[in-house]
């Protein structure tokens, strides 16, 4: 499970009662819509379940404590010393390899105010990579997405990218909103493209739409991008299930 919006509520519910008793947990950075949906995921209020939560920090203490925020009496009645679930804590730094559950997970720092860290999950030899609230890692008009060689940071992403089945990448703006508010730590998606192709990436998927964004607003981005290749795009749904393998 990456991040924890208000869509965990509902995947709580459903993953009560199912076989599965272990779950892991990562999370990019705490802004909070990244965070909303944490005090009301059923499962860290379910004794019999493992939650393994991994935080970008410099120590286990400093992990619980950045989500112990949210959970401290104050702005929720529970505080995370009283989770009936057995919760595990666990502080990972960028560029390092640990164990997710059944996943072989790398993290890699991204574009972000207050930063973020982006995911990279393999098993069986397939993969995915989950890169959340991240600007472009170029100037307009430098970089891959301007045919240009990629930047010192774009490198790093790409490297990190690479030959990875299934990537979901934030593409909140289009492009004449990202040059109204390039300090706000998004992107849009023919930079997501560009990337991705330079990584040779099978499948992108577009995510963290804007909200004011309406249907009608994201059937033509859908439309827009229906005949993209190397890679293919589809577009984020709630409640959807993708195969990795395409």
């Amino acid at each position: 499970m990456l991040d924890c919006g208000t869509g965990a509520r509902r995947l709580g519910f459903k993953l009560i009662g199912g076989k599965n008793r272990e779950l892991d947990l990562l999370f990019s950075h705490f802004h909070m819509d990244h965070v909303f949906g944490f005090p009301f995921f059923i499962p860290i209020y379910s004794p019999g379940y493992k939650v393994r939560i991994t935080v970008p920090a410099f120590s286990v203490d400093e992990a619980r404590e950045k989500i112990a925020r949210y959970l401290n009496g104050v702005y929720h009645p529970t505080r995370v010393r009283e989770l009936p679930a057995d919760v595990e804590w666990n502080a990972i730094r960028p560029n390092k390899t640990f164990q997710a559950g059944q996943f072989t997970a790398r993290g890699v720092q991204l574009n972000h105010p207050g930063g973020s860290v982006g995911y990279r999950l393999e098993v069986d030899g397939q993969s995915m990579a989950y890169i959340t609230d991240t600007a472009p890692f170029a100037r307009p008009g430098e970089g891959v997405e301007a045919g240009e060689p990629p930047t010192k940071a774009e490198e790093r992403i790409i490297e990190f990218l690479e030959g990875c089945d299934l990537v979901v990448y934030d593409t909140m703006y289009d492009l004449g909103e990202y040059l109204e508010k390039m300090t706000w730590g998004h992107s849009y998606p023919e930079y997501a493209h560009a990337v991705c192709r330079a990584a040779g990436v099978k499948t992108l998927v577009l995510f963290h739409h804007l909200p004011e964004a309406d249907d009608d607003a994201l059937d033509a981005l859908e439309a827009k991008w229906s005949t993209a290749t190397e890679p293919r795009v589809v577009l984020a749904r709630e409640g959807e299930s993708l195969d990795v393998r395409g």
